[in-house]
């Protein structure tokens, strides 16, 4: 009896692999798209390609006719599409907590050192100092600017990139003025 089990599961595993997997191959293309338009690609980038990848060796195989493998593969795909259709969902909602909390760091000390310029420049301190603050100001604007674009464009990683280095720019020219403050009192006293 169990001989007989396994022989007509093997006959209908045979019959089920005579041709392509196509049914399974277009509901992983399906998968992909949706995964796509997700936003997988940028997302959940490394799951995103194994299902890409996990597609086309299906459609390899069913080049060489093995449509087990290509059934196998198929269904890899789907369920690494839909994966990273999750994983994205997931990721760019990190990315967006994230981009917006950099647009408001970056504001909050783009406005410290719009203070502590205008501190510097009443007590006349550097010269050099203050036309470097005012430059690093003017370009961090810049990039504030570009981060809220892209921010309500919803490309939250370009967002993050675009403010990139723009804080620490702003914390050492902070600096450069409280320095260049701190040097222009000791020089008054002597």
């Amino acid at each position: 009896m169990p001989r007989l089990l396994v022989l007509l599961c093997t006959i209908a595993l045979c019959a089920a692999c005579s041709e392509p997997p196509q049914k399974e191959i277009d509901r992983a293309q399906g998968a992909i798209d949706a995964a796509r338009a997700a936003g997988a690609e940028r997302y959940a980038t490394a799951e995103f390609t194994a299902a890409t990848t996990a597609l086309q060796q299906a459609h390899d195989a069913v080049t060489q006719r093995d449509y087990r493998l290509a059934l196998s593969r198929a269904l890899d795909a789907s369920e690494r599409a839909q994966q990273s259709a999750r994983q994205a969902a997931d990721g760019k909602a990190r990315a967006r907590g994230e981009s917006e909390a950099r647009v408001a760091a970056t504001a909050t000390a783009i406005q410290q050192l719009r203070s502590a310029l205008k501190a510097a420049e009443a007590a006349r301190a550097g010269g050099a100092a203050i036309a470097a603050s005012r430059q690093v100001a003017a370009s961090s604007e810049a990039a504030l600017q570009k981060a809220r674009a892209l921010l309500k464009r919803e490309q939250y990683l370009d967002a993050i990139e675009a403010l990139n280095g723009v804080s620490e720019r702003i914390q050492a020219q902070m600096q450069a003025l409280t320095e260049a403050h701190k040097a222009r009192a000791i020089r008054k006293r002597d």
